[in-house]
């Protein structure tokens, strides 16, 4: 689907076809003959519309024919139905700068573009350089939000695991944790894409753009260093539980161990007087209370040695 919008008054105007100073925005379902239209008629190298599709497409910029691409990760839930996968993915956005027009497309609808798109009434098409970079913008923005809320939702996991120790938990806390693998590495390959930008200052930014373009690198830099925190936090966090689940499980085999010993001498007097052979005080009236007694007081003799040495 390619939908076109354009700035009348501070306005924003859906149109029919691509005009002078318009923003195209390509979204899914993507079809092949929408790819190669567009290709003809915006005059864009078919293989720059076409690389958003992979979603493991690198973070890069090039330019074309004197058309320019920037591909940059934004975040984004991830809709499988698979219970393993990571609650939150990143996909490429291919930016693309035209003679006349600034063309984006997605391979998945994100929160980025829709936010950037209830901001275009206050922007200025005939200015792309800059309208790329507020689209830079909502994508780190977007990356702040899904941070917060993955250590919101880790911060309430960790709660539930610290009541009852339960698989459930700490199967949704490796769920983040692959989340925050995307994380770091999409904005670590983000930072370094910015970084280039400015130095090669690919898409020939005044210096107030470059200005903008340097607290861009900065917010990332703040949201790679947050996502680094909350994968360590999360590691270790986990390898607590590893490590108190485990000392459980020796605490639970060490009293069955304790409760085994301790019963194993009664059973070993039982035993020895229910032998169908000649016994001590077999014919006195109380040869039933004997082993009783006997077995009871190895028995409190055992669980005394054990409560002193604390291991019961």
């Amino acid at each position: 689907m390619i939908q076109y919008f354009k700035n009348i008054d501070h306005q924003t105007v859906a149109i029919n076809k691509p005009e002078n100073g318009v923003w195209v925005n390509v979204l899914p379902p993507l079809k092949q003959e929408e790819f190669t239209e567009l290709s003809s008629e915006l005059d864009i190298p078919l293989d720059f519309l076409t690389d958003s599709l992979d979603i493991d497409e690198r973070t890069r910029f090039e330019e074309e024919d004197n058309v320019k691409l920037i591909v940059i990760k934004t975040p984004t839930e991830n809709n499988s139905f698979n219970d393993s996968d990571a609650y939150y993915i990143t996909i490429p956005i291919c930016i693309i700068l035209t003679h006349n027009q600034i063309v984006t497309v997605n391979s998945f609808e994100n929160d980025a573009i829709k936010k950037f798109l209830n901001t275009f009434q206050n922007r200025h098409p005939d200015n792309r350089k800059l309208m790329v970079l507020k689209i830079i913008e909502k994508v780190v923005q977007n990356y702040m939000e899904f941070l917060k809320e993955i250590n919101h939702k880790r911060n309430l996991l960790e709660q539930k695991l610290y009541d009852a120790n339960r698989n459930e938990e700490l199967l949704q806390l490796m769920r983040i944790q692959k989340s925050l693998v995307y994380f770091v590495t999409a904005l670590r390959s983000n930072e370094l894409l910015l970084i280039k930008l400015e130095r090669t200052n690919f898409m020939g930014l005044n210096e107030e753009e470059k200005e903008i373009l340097n607290d861009l690198i900065v917010d990332n830099s703040q949201a790679l260093e947050m996502a680094n925190i909350y994968t360590n936090i999360l590691s270790s966090t986990l390898d607590a539980f590893a490590s108190i689940i485990a000392n459980n499980q020796n605490e639970v085999l060490k009293r069955l161990s304790v409760i085994t010993i301790t019963l194993s001498f009664p059973v070993l007097v039982a035993s020895i007087y229910g032998m169908n052979v000649p016994i001590p005080y077999a014919d006195s009236p109380f040869a039933f209370y004997i082993p009783v007694f006997l077995s009871m007081a190895i028995s409190l003799v055992i669980g005394w040695f054990f409560l002193k040495k604390k291991l019961f």
